[in-house]
Protein backbone atom coordinates (compact mmCIF):
# COMPACT_ATOMS: atom_id res chain seq x y z
CA UNK A 1 0.00 0.00 0.00
CA UNK A 2 1.51 3.61 -0.88
CA UNK A 3 1.06 6.87 0.78
CA UNK A 4 -0.87 9.28 -1.27
CA UNK A 5 0.38 12.81 -0.34
CA UNK A 6 -0.98 15.08 1.40
CA UNK A 7 -4.18 17.04 -0.55
CA UNK A 8 -4.02 20.69 -0.29
CA UNK A 9 -0.34 21.03 0.98
CA UNK A 10 0.96 23.69 -1.31
CA UNK A 11 4.89 22.57 -2.53
CA UNK A 12 6.49 25.17 -1.22
CA UNK A 13 8.64 27.17 -4.30
CA UNK A 14 12.57 26.59 -4.39
CA UNK A 15 14.83 29.44 -3.36
CA UNK A 16 16.09 31.31 -5.07
CA UNK A 17 19.70 32.39 -5.26
CA UNK A 18 20.49 35.86 -3.82
CA UNK A 19 22.71 38.31 -5.22
CA UNK A 20 25.80 39.44 -3.77
CA UNK A 21 25.64 42.43 -1.65
CA UNK A 22 28.39 43.71 -4.30
CA UNK A 23 26.56 42.76 -6.84
CA UNK A 24 23.40 44.42 -5.91
CA UNK A 25 25.32 47.76 -4.87
CA UNK A 26 26.22 47.82 -8.33
CA UNK A 27 22.56 47.12 -10.46
CA UNK A 28 21.64 49.88 -8.00
CA UNK A 29 23.88 52.54 -8.72
CA UNK A 30 23.99 51.40 -12.72
CA UNK A 31 20.28 51.22 -12.64
CA UNK A 32 19.43 54.68 -11.28
CA UNK A 33 22.10 56.61 -13.36
CA UNK A 34 20.52 54.59 -16.15
CA UNK A 35 17.25 55.70 -15.50
CA UNK A 36 18.58 59.39 -15.11
CA UNK A 37 20.38 59.55 -18.81
CA UNK A 38 17.09 58.00 -20.30
CA UNK A 39 15.34 60.79 -19.12
CA UNK A 40 17.94 63.30 -20.01
CA UNK A 41 18.94 61.49 -23.33
CA UNK A 42 14.57 61.79 -24.10
CA UNK A 43 13.87 64.96 -23.16
CA UNK A 44 17.39 66.14 -24.61
CA UNK A 45 16.35 64.58 -27.93
CA UNK A 46 12.17 65.64 -27.57
CA UNK A 47 13.64 69.36 -27.79
CA UNK A 48 15.97 69.24 -30.23
CA UNK A 49 13.41 67.40 -32.51
CA UNK A 50 10.74 70.52 -31.47
CA UNK A 51 13.08 73.39 -32.41
CA UNK A 52 14.19 71.70 -35.66
CA UNK A 53 10.56 70.96 -36.43
CA UNK A 54 9.62 74.41 -35.32
CA UNK A 55 12.64 76.09 -37.30
CA UNK A 56 11.52 74.28 -40.60
CA UNK A 57 8.19 75.55 -40.13
CA UNK A 58 9.36 78.85 -39.56
CA UNK A 59 11.55 78.39 -43.01
CA UNK A 60 8.56 77.53 -44.90
CA UNK A 61 6.69 80.13 -44.01
CA UNK A 62 9.88 82.51 -44.97
CA UNK A 63 9.71 80.79 -47.67
CA UNK A 64 6.53 81.53 -48.81
CA UNK A 65 6.46 85.16 -47.53
CA UNK A 66 9.82 86.03 -49.07
CA UNK A 67 9.38 83.89 -52.18
CA UNK A 68 12.04 85.39 -55.24
CA UNK A 69 10.66 88.13 -56.84
CA UNK A 70 11.56 86.42 -60.79
CA UNK A 71 9.26 83.33 -59.20
CA UNK A 72 6.19 85.62 -58.04
CA UNK A 73 6.38 87.78 -61.92
CA UNK A 74 6.27 84.39 -63.59
CA UNK A 75 3.10 83.47 -61.86
CA UNK A 76 1.15 86.59 -61.62
CA UNK A 77 1.84 86.93 -65.84
CA UNK A 78 0.29 83.70 -65.88
CA UNK A 79 3.00 81.03 -66.12
CA UNK A 80 2.86 77.74 -64.77
CA UNK A 81 4.64 77.01 -61.15
CA UNK A 82 7.13 75.13 -63.21
CA UNK A 83 7.77 77.64 -65.55
CA UNK A 84 7.77 80.45 -62.93
CA UNK A 85 10.87 78.12 -60.88
CA UNK A 86 12.82 77.43 -63.88
CA UNK A 87 15.71 79.62 -64.06
CA UNK A 88 15.50 81.94 -61.05
CA UNK A 89 17.97 80.62 -58.20
CA UNK A 90 16.00 79.13 -55.67
CA UNK A 91 16.79 76.67 -52.96
CA UNK A 92 16.28 72.93 -53.98
CA UNK A 93 13.61 70.86 -52.79
CA UNK A 94 11.15 73.92 -52.53
CA UNK A 95 7.49 72.42 -53.79
CA UNK A 96 5.47 75.56 -55.29
CA UNK A 97 1.47 75.47 -56.13
CA UNK A 98 0.24 78.33 -57.83
CA UNK A 99 -3.57 79.56 -58.63
CA UNK A 100 -3.45 80.00 -62.31
CA UNK A 101 -5.81 80.58 -65.04
CA UNK A 102 -8.89 79.41 -63.09
CA UNK A 103 -6.84 76.33 -61.83
CA UNK A 104 -3.33 75.50 -59.99
CA UNK A 105 -0.43 74.10 -61.04
CA UNK A 106 2.25 73.00 -59.11
CA UNK A 107 6.45 71.88 -59.50
CA UNK A 108 9.31 70.84 -57.20
CA UNK A 109 12.63 72.04 -57.85
CA UNK A 110 14.66 68.82 -58.09
CA UNK A 111 18.76 67.68 -57.90
CA UNK A 112 19.15 68.69 -61.94
CA UNK A 113 15.70 69.87 -62.92
CA UNK A 114 12.38 71.34 -62.36
CA UNK A 115 9.78 68.40 -61.75
CA UNK A 116 5.73 68.96 -62.57
CA UNK A 117 3.52 67.72 -60.18
CA UNK A 118 0.53 65.53 -61.35
CA UNK A 119 -3.32 65.69 -60.59
CA UNK A 120 -2.57 63.14 -58.44
CA UNK A 121 0.36 65.10 -56.15
CA UNK A 122 -1.39 68.26 -56.64
CA UNK A 123 -4.52 66.92 -54.93
CA UNK A 124 -2.45 65.45 -52.25
CA UNK A 125 -0.96 69.21 -51.38
CA UNK A 126 -4.80 71.08 -52.15
CA UNK A 127 -6.12 68.72 -49.85
CA UNK A 128 -3.85 69.22 -46.53
CA UNK A 129 -3.15 73.09 -47.27
CA UNK A 130 -4.47 75.18 -44.11
CA UNK A 131 -4.89 79.12 -43.83
CA UNK A 132 -2.00 81.54 -44.71
CA UNK A 133 1.33 81.56 -42.41
CA UNK A 134 -0.27 78.47 -41.07
CA UNK A 135 1.83 75.12 -41.56
CA UNK A 136 1.03 71.23 -42.55
CA UNK A 137 2.51 68.36 -42.78
CA UNK A 138 1.38 66.24 -45.91
CA UNK A 139 2.71 63.23 -47.85
CA UNK A 140 2.81 63.59 -51.61
CA UNK A 141 2.72 60.60 -53.53
CA UNK A 142 6.38 59.86 -55.21
CA UNK A 143 7.80 62.43 -52.98
CA UNK A 144 7.41 62.13 -49.60
CA UNK A 145 6.53 64.33 -46.36
CA UNK A 146 6.33 68.15 -47.02
CA UNK A 147 5.86 71.08 -44.42
CA UNK A 148 3.92 73.31 -46.51
CA UNK A 149 2.37 76.79 -46.40
CA UNK A 150 -0.06 79.29 -47.77
CA UNK A 151 0.20 82.72 -49.16
CA UNK A 152 -1.30 85.31 -50.79
CA UNK A 153 0.64 87.45 -53.53
CA UNK A 154 -0.84 91.38 -52.97
CA UNK A 155 -1.33 92.32 -56.57
CA UNK A 156 -3.49 89.91 -58.20
CA UNK A 157 -4.72 87.82 -54.84
CA UNK A 158 -3.34 84.86 -56.03
CA UNK A 159 -2.99 82.31 -53.54
CA UNK A 160 0.22 80.02 -53.79
CA UNK A 161 1.60 77.49 -51.43
CA UNK A 162 5.03 76.86 -50.45
CA UNK A 163 6.65 73.81 -48.79
CA UNK A 164 10.09 72.18 -48.24
CA UNK A 165 10.46 68.50 -47.55
CA UNK A 166 10.75 67.43 -44.08
CA UNK A 167 13.55 64.37 -44.85
CA UNK A 168 16.64 66.35 -43.82
CA UNK A 169 15.27 67.17 -40.93
CA UNK A 170 13.62 63.57 -40.19
CA UNK A 171 17.33 62.46 -41.18
CA UNK A 172 19.26 65.52 -38.22
CA UNK A 173 16.72 63.80 -35.82
CA UNK A 174 17.87 60.58 -36.87
CA UNK A 175 21.54 60.95 -36.42
CA UNK A 176 20.51 63.05 -33.17
CA UNK A 177 18.91 59.87 -31.64
CA UNK A 178 21.75 57.56 -33.29
CA UNK A 179 24.08 59.41 -31.85
CA UNK A 180 22.84 59.93 -28.26
CA UNK A 181 21.94 56.49 -27.83
CA UNK A 182 25.39 55.32 -28.62
CA UNK A 183 26.51 57.97 -26.19
CA UNK A 184 24.13 56.85 -23.56
CA UNK A 185 24.88 53.03 -24.14
CA UNK A 186 28.55 54.36 -24.16
CA UNK A 187 28.20 55.71 -20.92
CA UNK A 188 26.15 53.34 -19.33
CA UNK A 189 29.01 50.58 -20.11
CA UNK A 190 31.85 52.78 -18.71
CA UNK A 191 29.77 53.65 -15.90
CA UNK A 192 29.22 50.14 -14.97
CA UNK A 193 32.95 49.01 -15.61
CA UNK A 194 34.10 52.46 -13.19
CA UNK A 195 31.71 51.29 -10.54
CA UNK A 196 32.69 48.02 -10.96
CA UNK A 197 36.12 49.05 -10.36
CA UNK A 198 35.66 51.28 -7.49
CA UNK A 199 32.85 48.97 -5.53
CA UNK A 200 35.31 45.99 -5.93
CA UNK A 201 38.06 48.37 -4.43
CA UNK A 202 36.40 49.33 -1.39
CA UNK A 203 34.80 45.77 -0.84
CA UNK A 204 38.31 44.26 -0.96
CA UNK A 205 38.78 44.61 2.47
CA UNK A 206 35.45 43.23 3.52
CA UNK A 207 36.58 40.42 1.30
CA UNK A 208 39.51 39.60 3.14
CA UNK A 209 37.48 40.12 6.82
CA UNK A 210 35.28 36.70 5.47
CA UNK A 211 37.87 35.07 3.53
CA UNK A 212 39.52 34.61 6.56
CA UNK A 213 36.50 34.05 8.90
CA UNK A 214 36.18 31.44 6.47
CA UNK A 215 39.34 29.76 7.23
CA UNK A 216 38.95 30.29 10.88
CA UNK A 217 35.69 28.28 10.91
CA UNK A 218 37.48 25.40 9.32
CA UNK A 219 39.22 25.33 11.60
CA UNK A 220 38.37 22.62 14.22
CA UNK A 221 38.15 24.66 17.59
CA UNK A 222 35.95 22.34 19.85
CA UNK A 223 38.81 20.07 21.69
CA UNK A 224 43.00 19.75 21.56
CA UNK A 225 45.46 22.54 21.38
CA UNK A 226 44.10 25.40 18.88
CA UNK A 227 46.34 28.45 17.36
CA UNK A 228 44.37 30.57 15.54
CA UNK A 229 47.40 32.01 12.81
CA UNK A 230 44.46 33.66 10.47
CA UNK A 231 44.24 37.26 10.57
CA UNK A 232 43.00 40.30 8.19
CA UNK A 233 45.89 41.96 6.65
CA UNK A 234 47.30 45.04 8.35
CA UNK A 235 46.44 46.66 4.68
CA UNK A 236 42.98 45.51 5.25
CA UNK A 237 41.67 45.89 8.76
CA UNK A 238 42.50 50.11 8.61
CA UNK A 239 40.92 51.78 11.44
CA UNK A 240 40.81 55.23 9.67
CA UNK A 241 37.86 54.15 7.63
CA UNK A 242 34.61 51.94 8.06
CA UNK A 243 35.30 49.13 6.34
CA UNK A 244 38.73 48.81 7.54
CA UNK A 245 37.56 49.18 11.01
CA UNK A 246 35.63 45.68 10.70
CA UNK A 247 38.88 43.86 9.96
CA UNK A 248 40.35 45.45 12.59
CA UNK A 249 37.61 44.36 14.97
CA UNK A 250 37.50 41.01 13.35
CA UNK A 251 41.59 40.68 14.66
CA UNK A 252 40.93 41.98 17.78
CA UNK A 253 38.00 39.61 18.27
CA UNK A 254 40.04 36.64 16.69
CA UNK A 255 43.18 37.06 19.52
CA UNK A 256 40.07 37.11 22.06
CA UNK A 257 39.15 33.80 20.78
CA UNK A 258 42.52 32.48 20.69
CA UNK A 259 43.42 33.83 23.96
CA UNK A 260 40.18 32.35 25.37
CA UNK A 261 40.79 28.77 23.52
CA UNK A 262 44.46 28.45 25.42
CA UNK A 263 42.48 29.23 28.60
CA UNK A 264 39.93 26.66 28.10
CA UNK A 265 43.08 24.16 26.72
CA UNK A 266 45.18 25.05 29.84
CA UNK A 267 42.01 24.00 31.99
CA UNK A 268 41.34 20.82 30.14
CA UNK A 269 44.75 19.64 30.73
CA UNK A 270 44.22 20.95 34.23
CA UNK A 271 41.58 18.58 34.95
CA UNK A 272 42.34 15.52 32.31
CA UNK A 273 45.80 15.70 34.70
CA UNK A 274 43.93 16.09 38.15
CA UNK A 275 41.24 12.81 36.50
CA UNK A 276 44.36 10.86 36.06
CA UNK A 277 46.32 11.88 39.24
CA UNK A 278 43.02 11.08 41.41
CA UNK A 279 42.00 8.48 39.70
CA UNK A 280 45.52 6.27 39.91
CA UNK A 281 45.90 7.55 43.81
CA UNK A 282 42.10 5.90 44.23
CA UNK A 283 43.38 2.30 42.76
CA UNK A 284 44.94 1.43 45.36
CA UNK A 285 42.75 2.36 48.52
CA UNK A 286 39.83 0.91 46.62
CA UNK A 287 42.22 -2.24 45.70
CA UNK A 288 42.29 -2.17 49.55
CA UNK A 289 39.06 -2.12 50.62
CA UNK A 290 38.18 -5.01 48.33
CA UNK A 291 40.97 -7.22 49.45
CA UNK A 292 39.59 -6.56 53.05
CA UNK A 293 36.43 -6.91 52.25
CA UNK A 294 37.14 -10.37 50.87
CA UNK A 295 39.21 -11.19 53.57
CA UNK A 296 36.85 -10.90 56.19
CA UNK A 297 34.04 -12.69 54.48
CA UNK A 298 36.08 -15.69 54.72
CA UNK A 299 35.67 -14.99 58.49
CA UNK A 300 33.21 -18.40 59.60
CA UNK A 301 32.17 -16.59 62.59
CA UNK A 302 30.20 -13.63 61.35
CA UNK A 303 26.57 -12.86 61.65
CA UNK A 304 24.45 -12.36 58.67
CA UNK A 305 24.20 -9.11 58.64
CA UNK A 306 27.68 -8.14 58.82
CA UNK A 307 28.27 -10.81 55.96
CA UNK A 308 25.49 -8.85 54.25
CA UNK A 309 27.33 -5.35 55.03
CA UNK A 310 30.48 -6.57 53.73
CA UNK A 311 29.55 -8.28 50.69
CA UNK A 312 27.67 -4.93 49.91
CA UNK A 313 30.87 -3.21 50.40
CA UNK A 314 32.83 -5.49 48.70
CA UNK A 315 30.09 -4.88 45.26
CA UNK A 316 30.25 -1.16 45.94
CA UNK A 317 34.03 -1.30 45.98
CA UNK A 318 34.19 -2.88 42.14
CA UNK A 319 31.57 -0.74 40.83
CA UNK A 320 34.08 1.76 42.03
CA UNK A 321 37.16 0.41 40.85
CA UNK A 322 35.61 0.13 37.17
CA UNK A 323 34.30 4.03 37.39
CA UNK A 324 37.81 4.71 38.29
CA UNK A 325 39.59 2.87 35.71
CA UNK A 326 37.32 3.62 32.86
CA UNK A 327 37.90 7.38 34.01
CA UNK A 328 41.66 6.57 34.00
CA UNK A 329 41.25 4.97 30.75
CA UNK A 330 39.70 8.27 29.27
CA UNK A 331 42.20 10.76 30.67
CA UNK A 332 44.48 8.50 29.04
CA UNK A 333 43.17 8.45 26.03
CA UNK A 334 42.39 11.74 25.45
CA UNK A 335 46.21 12.30 25.84
CA UNK A 336 46.68 9.83 23.12
CA UNK A 337 48.80 7.62 25.68
CA UNK A 338 46.68 4.63 25.01
CA UNK A 339 46.76 3.89 21.49
CA UNK A 340 49.81 1.10 20.37
CA UNK A 341 49.38 0.63 16.82
CA UNK A 342 50.05 -2.86 15.23
CA UNK A 343 48.50 -4.99 12.80
CA UNK A 344 44.66 -6.13 13.62
CA UNK A 345 42.84 -8.71 12.07
CA UNK A 346 39.26 -7.33 12.62
CA UNK A 347 37.66 -10.61 11.61
CA UNK A 348 38.90 -12.53 13.93
CA UNK A 349 38.29 -9.89 16.84
CA UNK A 350 34.64 -9.79 15.39
CA UNK A 351 34.18 -13.79 15.52
CA UNK A 352 35.49 -13.75 19.18
CA UNK A 353 33.90 -11.04 20.18
CA UNK A 354 30.38 -12.54 19.22
CA UNK A 355 31.35 -15.51 20.69
CA UNK A 356 31.63 -14.28 24.01
CA UNK A 357 28.47 -12.53 24.01
CA UNK A 358 26.64 -15.45 23.30
CA UNK A 359 28.19 -16.69 26.03
CA UNK A 360 26.84 -14.11 28.06
CA UNK A 361 23.79 -13.21 26.43
CA UNK A 362 21.83 -16.56 26.09
CA UNK A 363 18.46 -14.95 26.02
CA UNK A 364 19.51 -13.01 22.75
CA UNK A 365 20.20 -14.16 18.67
CA UNK A 366 23.61 -13.21 18.02
CA UNK A 367 24.96 -12.98 13.69
CA UNK A 368 27.84 -12.50 12.30
CA UNK A 369 28.66 -11.33 9.07
CA UNK A 370 32.45 -11.09 8.03
CA UNK A 371 34.55 -11.05 5.04
CA UNK A 372 36.31 -14.67 3.45
CA UNK A 373 39.41 -12.47 3.57
CA UNK A 374 40.68 -10.96 6.57
CA UNK A 375 40.26 -7.68 7.00
CA UNK A 376 43.63 -6.45 9.10
CA UNK A 377 44.01 -2.77 9.66
CA UNK A 378 47.02 -1.06 11.63
CA UNK A 379 45.40 -0.13 15.07
CA UNK A 380 45.49 -1.13 19.53
CA UNK A 381 43.97 -4.77 19.55
CA UNK A 382 43.14 -4.50 23.16
CA UNK A 383 41.32 -0.89 22.56
CA UNK A 384 39.37 -2.08 19.35
CA UNK A 385 38.56 -4.97 21.09
CA UNK A 386 36.77 -2.87 24.27
CA UNK A 387 34.87 -0.90 21.29
CA UNK A 388 33.44 -4.12 19.94
CA UNK A 389 32.60 -5.61 23.05
CA UNK A 390 31.37 -2.30 24.73
CA UNK A 391 29.14 -2.07 21.54
CA UNK A 392 27.95 -5.57 21.36
CA UNK A 393 27.33 -5.49 25.55
CA UNK A 394 25.27 -2.26 25.11
CA UNK A 395 22.82 -4.14 22.86
CA UNK A 396 22.93 -6.90 24.95
CA UNK A 397 22.65 -4.69 27.99
CA UNK A 398 19.64 -2.56 26.91
CA UNK A 399 17.25 -4.51 24.81
CA UNK A 400 15.17 -7.28 26.04
CA UNK A 401 15.34 -11.13 25.36
CA UNK A 402 14.84 -12.56 22.19
CA UNK A 403 16.20 -9.64 20.93
CA UNK A 404 18.09 -9.87 17.23
CA UNK A 405 21.87 -8.53 17.45
CA UNK A 406 23.95 -8.66 14.27
CA UNK A 407 27.53 -7.90 13.58
CA UNK A 408 29.02 -7.04 9.88
CA UNK A 409 32.18 -6.19 8.84
CA UNK A 410 33.50 -4.28 5.27
CA UNK A 411 35.56 -2.79 3.68
CA UNK A 412 35.19 0.52 1.48
CA UNK A 413 37.00 2.31 -0.52
CA UNK A 414 40.66 1.25 -2.11
CA UNK A 415 44.67 2.61 -1.76
CA UNK A 416 45.00 5.39 0.98
CA UNK A 417 41.46 5.66 1.27
CA UNK A 418 40.46 1.84 2.62
CA UNK A 419 38.05 2.02 5.39
CA UNK A 420 37.24 -0.80 7.69
CA UNK A 421 33.32 -0.45 8.43
CA UNK A 422 31.95 -2.35 11.48
CA UNK A 423 27.84 -2.45 12.06
CA UNK A 424 26.10 -3.73 15.31
CA UNK A 425 22.46 -3.73 14.72
CA UNK A 426 19.82 -4.57 16.92
CA UNK A 427 16.31 -4.96 16.42
CA UNK A 428 15.31 -4.01 19.98
CA UNK A 429 13.27 -0.74 21.57
CA UNK A 430 15.29 2.06 19.89
CA UNK A 431 17.13 5.24 21.11
CA UNK A 432 15.42 8.09 21.97
CA UNK A 433 15.71 11.11 19.27
CA UNK A 434 16.83 13.29 21.93
CA UNK A 435 19.13 10.94 23.86
CA UNK A 436 21.27 10.42 19.92
CA UNK A 437 22.63 13.52 20.40
CA UNK A 438 24.56 13.26 23.65
CA UNK A 439 25.08 9.67 23.39
CA UNK A 440 28.85 9.42 23.30
CA UNK A 441 29.13 12.04 26.07
CA UNK A 442 30.31 11.34 29.11
CA UNK A 443 28.19 9.77 32.00
CA UNK A 444 24.94 9.74 29.52
CA UNK A 445 22.50 6.75 30.20
CA UNK A 446 19.99 5.69 28.26
CA UNK A 447 17.96 4.63 31.04
CA UNK A 448 14.98 6.62 29.66
CA UNK A 449 14.55 4.87 26.94
CA UNK A 450 15.89 1.10 27.25
CA UNK A 451 15.36 -1.05 29.97
CA UNK A 452 18.07 -1.00 32.37
CA UNK A 453 18.72 -4.35 34.59
CA UNK A 454 22.56 -3.86 35.36
CA UNK A 455 24.46 -0.67 37.17
CA UNK A 456 26.60 1.34 34.90
CA UNK A 457 28.82 4.37 34.76
CA UNK A 458 27.66 5.46 31.66
CA UNK A 459 31.26 5.88 30.04
CA UNK A 460 31.25 2.84 27.98
CA UNK A 461 30.00 4.59 24.89
CA UNK A 462 32.43 7.85 25.55
CA UNK A 463 35.13 5.31 25.56
CA UNK A 464 34.52 4.23 22.38
CA UNK A 465 34.26 7.50 21.07
CA UNK A 466 37.49 8.55 22.41
CA UNK A 467 39.15 5.00 21.44
CA UNK A 468 37.92 5.21 17.24
CA UNK A 469 38.82 8.85 17.81
CA UNK A 470 42.28 8.09 18.91
CA UNK A 471 42.62 5.84 15.85
CA UNK A 472 41.20 8.75 13.61
CA UNK A 473 38.08 7.03 12.72
CA UNK A 474 34.41 8.26 13.36
CA UNK A 475 31.27 6.05 14.90
CA UNK A 476 28.09 7.43 14.05
CA UNK A 477 24.27 6.42 15.52
CA UNK A 478 20.95 5.72 13.68
CA UNK A 479 18.13 4.68 15.96
CA UNK A 480 14.39 3.98 15.09
CA UNK A 481 12.30 2.21 17.62
CA UNK A 482 12.99 -1.60 15.81
CA UNK A 483 16.17 -0.83 14.37
CA UNK A 484 19.34 0.96 15.58
CA UNK A 485 22.77 0.78 14.14
CA UNK A 486 26.19 1.76 15.71
CA UNK A 487 28.55 2.07 12.53
CA UNK A 488 32.40 2.59 13.41
CA UNK A 489 34.46 3.74 10.19
CA UNK A 490 38.25 3.10 10.61
CA UNK A 491 40.56 3.78 8.55
CA UNK A 492 43.35 1.13 7.39
CA UNK A 493 46.55 3.38 8.66
CA UNK A 494 45.65 6.11 10.61
CA UNK A 495 47.57 9.45 10.09
CA UNK A 496 50.39 9.78 11.63
CA UNK A 497 50.01 12.14 15.23
CA UNK A 498 50.72 15.58 14.78
CA UNK A 499 54.48 16.59 16.07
Amino acid sequence: MTDDPVVGTPARPPKRKRLSFEARLMITIVSIVSVILVIITTLTSVIMSSVLDAQLSENVRSAAQTLDQQVTTGIVTGRTAAESLTGPPVERGLLLVAESGGGYTGAVVGSDSVIELDAEQLDDVLGSAGRDSHTETVVISDLGAYRIASATIRETGQTIIVGLPTAEVQATIGRLWTTILFATVGGMILLALATTLVIRAGLRPLRAVAETATRVAEQPLDQGAVSIDERVPAEQADPRNEIGQVGAALNTLLDHVESSLHARQRNEELMRRFVADASHELRTPLASIRGYSELSLRDPSLSENAEQSLERIQAQSIRMTSLVEDLLLLARLDEGQEIVLSAVDLTQLAVEAIADQQAAGLGHEWTVDVPAEPVVIAGDRGRLTQVVVNLLANARTHTPAGTHVALALRLEGGGSATRAVLTVHDDGPGIDEDLQRELFTRFTRGDKSRARRTGGTGLGLSIVKAIVDGHHGDISVRSVPGDTTFEVRLPARPAEPAA
